[in-house]
């Protein structure tokens, strides 16, 4: 548990966020860098979010932000978006939880190249760790974390994003899990542990889509691992949302933290729910997995899962209904070949909404795995085809 602890200690030290009750009482809460008006981000350029807002933009979906609340105030969030009521907490003294909240949701502002992934979906912001509260276990106490959850639920939350995982399990998280299954929600939690050995949770509970984080050249930022990894983001060298700004347009840049691959899958799967409203929780998180980039073997890594993200793929691509998820049985064995079909036409900006051509999947199962989208990671390993300067 100690690794766990220095681990997120040592986030905090990379976000220039505070790691104690002292310091957080002498830094003041978390504090904006310059606004950022430079290229792109590389974790953006990535997923491409903008090439999919003419299908959607993630509307009608709820993304529930749990960690240590969010600042409403930050001027990239748009009227409303950052919903009340009860159990909410819109203010952020930690500045964690407004981050992961901008890569999921911020709107596109012109003092910035920086946007959230989908910027039509609400949040809802919930604290269960306070801004100087990493316990011992590096992670807050599971209970509260539980509690949060089913709060999520009940609030009607079709993504929740755990933005802070805990470094211990509790029979009261595992059964705020279940009922979040039993509701249809997609959770989605990052492998955030950076010691051996060392593992968090949600995270690694049954039920949870696991999130590996890479840096830009594709190598894993995070140490955790297991075979409970599912899929991998962008978690080093990245810009969001800043709380603390006052009411302005605020960023923190650049960031190291694996917890941020998981906003960007939560973003994505708020999409996925929006293009495909008639989806069940576990078929979104499916069609996530089967559309990712596949590492050079086709085989799963025990720290970016099956693949790295591919938002237009996961949005776009035409998967039978019943499509099963990569088999955890097969962990080491080689993918099998897919069929590819056509690729899907790049919507302009002018597409109406609703309008896509489609790339198809065609089935070839073996040992459990099923149907995979046709990707092109297995020549360019994890690096993105689409990043450029």
């Amino acid at each position: 548990m100690r690794g766990i602890a220095a681990g997120a200690v040592a986030v905090l030290v990379a976000l220039g966020l505070p790691g104690t009750a002292t310091s957080a009482r002498a830094a003041a809460c978390a504090n904006p860098s310059d606004p950022y008006t430079g290229p792109v981000p590389w974790g953006q350029r990535l997923v491409n979010p903008p090439r999919l807002w003419a299908l959607t933009k993630g509307e009608g979906q709820t993304v529930a932000v749990i960690g240590t609340g969010i600042d409403k105030q930050n001027a990239q969030f748009g009227p409303g978006q950052v919903l009340g009521g009860a159990g909410t907490a819109d203010s952020d003294c930690d500045g964690r939880g407004t981050i992961a909240a901008g890569i999921v949701g911020a709107q596109p502002a012109n003092q910035t190249t920086f946007t959230g992934v989908a910027p039509g979906a609400k949040l809802l912001p919930l604290r269960y760790t306070e801004s100087n509260g990493s316990s011992s276990d590096g992670g807050g106490d599971p209970g509260a974390l539980a509690g949060a959850i089913d709060t999520a639920v009940d609030r009607g939350a079709g993504v929740i994003l755990v933005a802070v995982p805990a470094g211990s399990d509790s029979p009261a998280l595992g059964a705020a899990l279940e009922h979040a299954k039993s509701r249809g929600a997609v959770v989605i939690s990052a492998a955030a542990a950076t010691q051996q050995g060392a593992h968090t949770y949600p995270t690694a509970s049954k039920g949870v889509l696991a999130v590996g984080s890479t840096d830009e050249s594709g190598a894993p930022v995070q140490s955790e691992a297991g075979d409970y990894l599912g899929i991998a983001a962008p978690g080093a060298n990245l810009v969001s949302t800043s709380a603390g700004g006052g009411g302005a347009v605020a960023h923190r840049w650049p960031i190291t933290d694996p917890s941020l691959a998981a906003a960007y899958v939560a973003g994505v799967a708020a999409l996925v729910r929006s293009a495909h409203p008639e989806l069940k929780g576990e078929e979104v998180v499916n069609r996530l997995m089967l559309t990712a980039s596949r590492p050079p073997s086709g085989a799963h890594d025990p720290r970016r899962g099956w693949g790295m993200l591919d938002a237009y793929a996961a949005v776009s691509s035409t998967l039978p209904a019943d499509a099963p998820g990569p088999s955890a049985a097969a962990v080491r064995s080689e993918l099998p070949a897919v069929v590819p079909a056509a690729a899907a036409a790049r919507p302009t900006s002018d597409v109406a909404a609703g309008v896509v051509a489609v790339g198809g999947v065609a089935a070839a199962a073996a040992a459990g795995i099923g149907v995979a989208a046709f990707r092109r990671g297995r020549r360019r390993g994890w690096r993105p085809s689409r990043f450029r300067a």
